[in-house]
């Protein structure tokens, strides 16, 4: 991982793979709301709203639909960094404009790394505990955010 933050494995999460996409198109699937919505959540759920101000302190929030009908309503959070075509980072632990929140879940952290014709992707969620880390562990993460990655690599190819 090319990023300076350091991995605690007692309260990190790592999806790292290198996939045949460029990183300005993963880029470009990942910043679009309309892109984000075809491909950020694992099938058969679907993402019905997004909202991206590509910016620090700016809003990121996703509300997903399950295929019964059930809604996860948007959770707003905030971008805390952003670098074109290499680094997102966002939160939920504050909303936007910084403004904190009183259940934070993580924080999470998107390099797009070039490699060769490809990127090497690596996703990181970052908890505050053990218990907060080993439940989204248990909730699926390496399972759904590998399905997401998936989608994201046959949508972005869709983009060049």
């Amino acid at each position: 991982m090319s990023d300076s933050r350091e991995i605690d494995p007692e309260l990190d999460l790592v999806l790292e793979r290198v996939v045949d996409v460029r990183p300005e198109l993963l880029w470009k699937a990942w910043t679009d709301p309309e892109h984000l919505k075809r491909w950020f959540t694992p099938k058969p759920w679907e993402t019905v709203e997004c909202e991206i101000d590509l910016r620090p302190g700016g809003v990121f929030s996703t509300t997903m639909r399950s295929p019964e009908g059930e809604v996860l309503p948007a959770n707003p959070g905030c971008y805390l960094e952003v670098v074109e075509n290499r680094k997102l980072v966002f939160t939920d632990a504050l909303g936007p404009g910084f403004r904190p929140k009183a259940s934070p879940f993580m924080t999470a952290v998107v390099l797009f790394e070039p490699d060769g014709t490809g990127t090497r992707y690596t996703a990181i969620a970052m908890h505050a505990d053990e218990e907060g880390r080993q439940k989204h562990e248990e909730m699926g993460f390496l399972t759904g955010w590998g399905k997401a990655l998936d989608q994201l690599v046959e949508f972005a190819k869709s983009l060049g």
